[in-house]
């Protein structure tokens, strides 16, 4: 195989644009792990007083993740965030005007390998979430096992990264007043072992409990489609059945976590890497669904406001398909 270097003379904007985006892989992949050695060496060295006190801060700021979090503006609104965007581009796409005077739930569609249409909206200004859905503040849910990681729970809060257990959805969700909104990447990380180019598959037909969160607090559901998340990487083939599927599937059981072998470009050549393809990212944000609340939602009720969720759904991705790239033949495949 012939490797395609990347040209000597590439404009600056486009190379901060290349770096932005790697600080951002490093940030998925290596932060946690980085932010985990330096709190283990704290405490082996002279400077161990500063691990156990913020072990200690730990203990008593445990339930912040699940209560809001601690956002920052002033990071959300970085100038590196903007050449993120730039990369790709990533879109924020309106179709409907939401009220901010209810609290909101969006499904995200499809999960992807490391959900980038949805960071990039949701967690940075970038795209003007702001001033495009005035009057809401959104939430990005994510799992609860990184928000135990020494430092770098406090970076991912920031952006606005919450966890994703129950607690979390229901304490954003039954604020009074509305103005809130609770990401959710419904297919969570299983849906990510089939993110590939040219994949609609979404794990979403068993996946209930965000409608039943909805009806216990009367947030409205939104369905979200990000047109060009599965673009962003190639996976090895690991078809259901297959050896590699099965000691994936195997560990997201066991772990929590999926275990995608990923892979698309390099800094300094186009042939292998970890680093996104330059693919646009349109996240087009649907019609709200109307929900009364029902703290005691009965096994129909949900059956019901999950096939309309549906339904809404596959609406938004019809009727916005061609315009974004997708063949006209092509249709999401639920499962």
């Amino acid at each position: 195989m012939r490797i395609q270097f990347a040209p000597l003379r590439i404009p600056l904007q486009r190379r901060l644009q290349t770096l932005a985006v790697l600080q951002w892989i490093f940030s998925f992949l290596a932060l946690a792990q980085c932010c985990l050695v330096i709190f283990v060496l704290l405490l082996l060295t002279d400077y161990w007083l500063i691990a156990a006190l913020y072990a200690g801060w730990l203990y008593l700021d445990r339930d912040t993740p699940s209560s809001g979090g601690r956002r920052s503006a002033w990071i959300r609104s970085w100038v590196i965030w903007r050449y993120f965007r730039d990369y790709f581009p990533i879109t924020l796409v309106k179709t409907a005007e939401l009220d901010p005077e209810h609290n909101y739930l969006f499904g995200f569609h499809p999960h992807g390998i490391l959900v980038a249409g949805a960071f990039g909206n949701f967690c940075t200004e970038a795209t003007g979430f702001s001033r495009l859905f005035p009057g809401l503040t959104p939430y990005l849910l994510m799992l609860p096992f990184w928000f135990r990681v020494p430092f770098y729970r406090e970076y991912i809060m920031c952006g606005g990264l919450v966890s994703s257990d129950k607690q979390s959805a229901n304490h954003i969700l039954s604020q009074e007043g509305g103005g809130q909104v609770a990401v959710v990447a419904v297919g969570g990380p299983p849906e990510s072992l089939d993110a590939r180019p040219g994949a609609l598959t979404l794990s979403i037909l068993d996946r209930k409990g965000f409608i039943k969160m909805a009806l216990k607090t009367g947030a409205h559901l939104v369905p979200v489609f990000s047109f060009g998340e599965n673009e962003l990487f190639n996976q090895v083939e690991n078809p259901p059945g297959s050896l590699l599927r099965t000691v994936q599937d195997k560990l997201q059981r066991l772990m929590g976590l999926a275990m995608p072998l990923f892979h698309a470009r390099g800094v300094f050549q186009y042939n292998f890497g970890l680093l996104p393809y330059r693919s646009p990212i349109f996240t087009v944000v649907g019609k709200p669904i109307p929900v009364t609340r029902n703290l005691s939602p009965s096994h129909d009720d949900i059956e019901r406001l999950h096939k309309l969720y549906l339904d809404q759904l596959t609406r938004l991705f019809e009727e916005n398909k061609i315009r974004f790239g997708v063949p006209e033949s092509s249709h999401l495949v639920l499962r």
